[in-house]
């Protein structure tokens, strides 16, 4: 331990960490043809090996990771293992001490019975191996089971066995970006003479949320920027880590983003898995730091790029120990995250990097090159959009070939870059540089993963926006017919509201017997008028909030367009539409009649309404929305069978949001103006089931916001502006 903590200061110190290379790609390197692997097990059934060679086979994959335990040598994985092997894959072999096993390497048995394993499998299948990898998360005692001593043993005893043999050996697998491990044990193994020829870290991502983000680990969410440490960044530094220490091949064998940990912030769980591989695949070929990298599992219900039905979770994580498969293959599933591997190996490996083309945080735009063509692979960050017309000239993207992040060849190319990758294809002799001003559209969200999302720019006649279809079709449809020259003030028969914003019906123009919601701002005091030159328009904050929480998963008045007029002085020329909900009350209406007395409005019961509503807003703040203007009245609700409810969110415009969970102080902020129209029993009632799905208890310092916004709110009705302006017209 002394010696670990020594050679972390040591390195530290000289200030080896920040790495000389940055955090950007570096260009001029080739992706390896074997770069992009996966994790491999199988069942006891026969059948489930030839599918899962078949389904690699159509990965495009050359090369697996294949953990190898006590008893296997004579079960399904030793017959797998030469499947493997007969196909032509190469193979990592994972060799894993069981947990108990691990925890008990200071005993002179269980150093035997290791020593025995190693031997046994090297002289039985060392011609169906490519790579023996020792290690298994030795930073997860939890998981692996290791002590400091205890590991150092069982490398030993494995080190010594491998050198019998002319294969490569790999090691010591850390799992996460936690470099006081590889500086510490590489730094012990070179003092051995007992170095990996190959070190090897599982590189994940996943706890950054995106693959592109400062990893919040290392300094916190606040300073997160300061240290830089982005994926390519932390790849720079392993293997410069690794190169120190005299072992400069990095490989990552083992990453990926579990659906329930998507899940904290997006429904889309598998469409995000799938974004999420290929930005991740991207960027770890670009940083040209790692010579492999690897998808974990690929079947299991939780992260697998095949779900194979098995629900329950083993006893042991997968990333220590991916042990097994279902055996059911009626229960097997391709994910969208399937076709993205299968979409970037038959792209990426082989190719050159040629470099990042812009420099935006928030776009990313990576050219590869080859003899025959050169392909651009574009995304931007999560919930940002680039219009494509701003990256290239016409002329290039009418001899580009457009194909998705799932491999389909788009007849055309999208309006809009969005955080689902896609690869432009170009012919090798093509001038392909990009124009200087690629950057993503300021200050929009979109809903990228929205089901049948077409999105088409507007830019014309002064105003420019942004319009949402259900096909291109549609999208052509509203481009002719919303134009905002045209639309108007709103007619008195089809008012809504008519305040600070205008608010009025009109038909729409894909369906006669459906309407859509305008919103217009009319009325701005000054000081709103100079603040809000700063901010986006009305319209565009609109468009924002409504995006941002649909992709978060809570539901809202489904956006149709927004429009603006450009360099309006007045900022009352802008538009937003949303379609129409044929609400049957709204959350005041059911505070109010609660406030009243009522048990039960239009059918449905106090504990019934304050359960359903309890659970919406814990979704929506649990997925990072700080709504802000939670009143009872932009809350809308349809009654469904047997009082279930539907809530549906509109005056979206002053929403923020987090990439975690939002704070209980802005939660609380959130539900005092919810809460204002409730009597004091229900509040507490309501408030006490949402505090007890957060481990909490409804204290009175919790109480204490209520009071302060009531009073605040009692103030404004008795001596605001409003009640001012009455007191002069009962005075007239």
């Amino acid at each position: 331990m002394w010696q670990l903590l020594k050679a972390n200061a040591s390195y530290m110190l000289s200030g080896k960490l920040r790495s000389k290379n940055g955090y950007a790609p570096q260009r001029g390197h080739d992706v390896p043809q074997d770069f992009c692997g996966v994790g491999v097990a199988t069942a006891a059934n026969p059948a489930v090996d030839d599918y899962l060679i078949a389904q690699l086979k159509a990965l495009n994959v050359l090369q697996v990771r294949l953990d190898f335990s006590y008893g296997d040598d004579i079960n399904h994985n030793a017959r797998f293992l030469q499947a493997l092997h007969a196909s032509g894959f190469k193979v990592m072999l994972h060799l894993v001490q069981p947990l108990v096993a691990a925890k008990l390497m200071h005993t002179e048995a269980a150093q035997h019975e290791w020593q025995v394993f190693v031997s046994n499998t090297l002289q039985r299948f060392i011609s169906h191996i490519d790579i023996i990898e020792i290690g298994s998360t030795i930073n997860r005692r939890r998981w692996a089971g290791y002590t400091l001593e205890g590991f150092l043993t069982t490398w030993q005893i494995a080190h010594d066995e491998v050198r019998r043999y002319p294969i490569k050996l790999a090691g010591p697998n850390i799992t996460d970006f936690e470099p006081p491990y590889n500086i510490g044990l590489l730094a012990i193994l070179q003092s051995r003479g007992q170095l990996p020829d190959i070190h090897t870290d599982n590189l994940f991502s996943e706890r950054c949320t995106e693959p592109e983000r400062d990893d919040h680990k290392v300094l916190g969410h606040r300073l997160a920027p300061l240290g830089g440490f982005r994926l390519v960044k932390k790849a720079f530094v392993l293997q410069e880590i690794g190169a120190h220490f005299g072992v400069p091949e990095l490989q990552s064998p083992a990453a990926f983003w579990t659906l329930p940990r998507i899940h904290r912030l997006f429904p889309q769980g598998e469409q995000k898995q799938a974004d999420y591989l290929a930005r991740y695949m991207l960027l770890c070929a670009a940083s040209g730091a790692l010579q492999r990298a690897n998808w974990g599992p690929l079947a299991c219900h939780r992260e697998g790029l095949i779900d194979d039905g098995v629900t329950t979770y083993p006893e042991l994580e997968r990333i220590t120990h991916y042990a097994g498969v279902g055996s059911d293959l009626g229960q097997y599933r391709l994910r969208p995250a399937f076709a993205a591997m299968s979409t970037f190996n038959r792209l990426i490996p082989g190719m050159h990097y040629e470099g990042q083309l812009n420099q935006d945080d928030h776009l990313e735009v990576h050219a590869f090159s080859s003899p025959q063509h050169r392909i651009h692979a574009l995304w931007t960050i999560n919930g940002k959009a680039a219009a494509i017309a701003d990256i290239y000239q016409s002329a290039q993207l009418a001899q580009a070939e457009c194909i998705t992040r799932d491999g389909v060849v788009l007849s055309g190319v999208p309006d809009l870059v969005t955080e689902s990758p896609v690869y432009l294809r170009f012919a090798r002799e093509m001038n392909t540089g990009i124009k200087a001003e690629a950057e993503v559209l300021p200050s929009l969200a979109i809903h990228a993963h929205a089901e049948n999302a077409c999105y088409k720019r507007y830019d014309q006649d002064g105003w420019q926006g942004l319009i949402l279809g259900n096909s291109q079709h549609e999208a052509d449809l509203l481009h002719g017919a919303l134009n905002p020259v045209f639309i108007g003030k709103p007619p008195k028969e089809a008012l809504l509201r008519n305040a600070r914003n205008a608010v009025w019906r009109i038909q729409d123009p894909r369906d006669s017997s459906r309407q859509l919601v305008v919103k217009q701002p009319v009325k701005m005091h000054l000081h709103k008028k100079w603040l809000d030159r700063f901010k986006p328009s009305k319209a565009k904050r609109s468009w924002n909030g409504t995006n941002e929480l649909l992709r978060r998963g809570i539901d809202a008045a489904k956006p149709v367009a927004y429009f603006e007029l450009i360099d309006d002085d007045t900022l009352m020329q802008n538009y937003y539409i949303c379609e129409y909900i044929a609400a049957d009350f709204s959350a005041r209406d059911l505070f109010i009649a609660f406030s009243h007395g009522e048990q039960s409005y239009q059918g449905v019961s106090q504990q019934q309404a304050y359960r359903q509503l309890c659970d919406y807003l814990l979704t929506m703040h649990g997925h990072g929305a700080f709504f802000r203007d939670l009143s009872g009245g932009n809350i809308l609700i349809r009654k469904g069978e047997n009082e279930k409810l539907h809530f549906s969110l509109i005056d979206t415009n002053r929403a923020h949001f987090f990439n975690q969970g939002t704070s209980l102080g802005k939660r609380l902020s959130d539900l005092t103006r919810i809460c204002n129209k409730l009597h004091a029993q229900g509040r507490d009632e309501f408030m006490t089931m949402y505090m007890q799905a957060l481990g909490k208890q409804f204290s009175w310092q919790h109480k204490l916001p209520f009071y302060i916004y009531n009073a605040k709110v009692d103030f404004k009705r008795k001596f605001g502006r409003k009640a001012i302006k009455r007191l002069f017209k009962r005075n007239k």
